[in-house]
């Protein structure tokens, strides 16, 4: 039932991405109508696939690489939803649709036997750490989306023959502004994080650092965005060299959250 759930998910997200693509060159409110739908309804059966799954498991489902990247991408696409909902920005899905679904995918390649936990596992801080850091992660995901349609929207606007792309994309000032709206929750997010998840592991290993190489990305990817806090706040960076930035962050979170799986080393190449 699980696999069901989760394949018919995975369709929907595809065919979403599709629509957006479509929307993209040649768009209206029909096809964006259609695409919001294929997202809500995708969303909802992903949903339940988690529930199955937390019920089947006994323990929040994100313990191994494809629970860990199907919780990625319902986070990313719950905040998808939130921003088309709040903000209702224009071709959003165009840019976003593509990387949830890449992320989709890639977890239905992956192994989905339910395993029993490693007793390190068998912590109330599982749910905490992961939760946080995932959600951190999709803010992100969602800036990182924002910061091409910056670019891009940046290319028309320089341009002595905009398209019409120009108009339907967001101004400048707005992708800028929501962009730095989700760093500033994205941030606190990855930071509570990286605090339980060294809580954790003192309480688990005896030690808050033990050198793990996620350990060490989360911290450069913590790093780079404080990096783009700071010289907002501080220098008055905005625009196209936050965007880039922005860009950055989110390339070595996906990095990282690949990267350890392939090498297989480290605490955390369960995840």
């Amino acid at each position: 039932m699980t696999t069901l759930f989760f394949e018919l998910a995975l369709t929907l997200y595809f065919a979403a991405m599709i629509i957006s693509i479509v929307e993209l060159f040649k768009g209206s409110k029909t096809t964006a109508k259609l695409m919001l739908s294929s997202v809500v309804v995708g969303f909802l059966l992903h949903t339940v696939n988690i529930i199955y799954r937390y019920i089947d498991a006994g323990y929040v489902p994100i313990t191994n690489f494809h629970e860990a990247t199907s919780f990625f991408t319902w986070c990313t696409v719950l905040l998808f939803l939130f921003l088309e909902f709040r903000y209702k920005i224009g071709l959003l899905g165009s840019f976003i649709m593509p990387v949830v679904f890449v992320l989709m995918l890639s977890s239905s390649m992956l192994p989905r036997e339910i395993k029993p936990l490693d007793p390190v596992l068998r912590s109330y801080w599982l749910g905490i750490h992961t939760v946080l850091a995932f959600l951190g992660n999709a803010s992100f995901a969602m800036a990182f989306g924002l910061g091409i349609m910056y670019l891009v929207q940046e290319h028309y606007v320089k341009s002595k023959h905009p398209s019409g792309l120009f108009q339907r994309l967001p101004s400048l000032q707005s992708l800028d502004e929501i962009s730095y709206r989700l760093i500033t929750i994205g941030f606190p997010l990855l930071t509570l994080a990286i605090i339980t998840g060294a809580v954790w592991a003192d309480k688990a290993w005896g030690s808050y650092l033990r050198g793990d190489p996620r350990e060490v990305w989360a911290l450069v990817t913590w790093l780079i965005y404080a990096i783009v806090l700071h010289t907002r706040l501080i220098a008055g960076w905005r625009g196209k060299r936050a965007a880039i930035l922005s860009i950055i962050g989110f390339l070595t979170i996906i990095i990282a959250f690949f990267g350890i799986k392939l090498l297989r080393k480290g605490l955390h190449v369960f995840l």
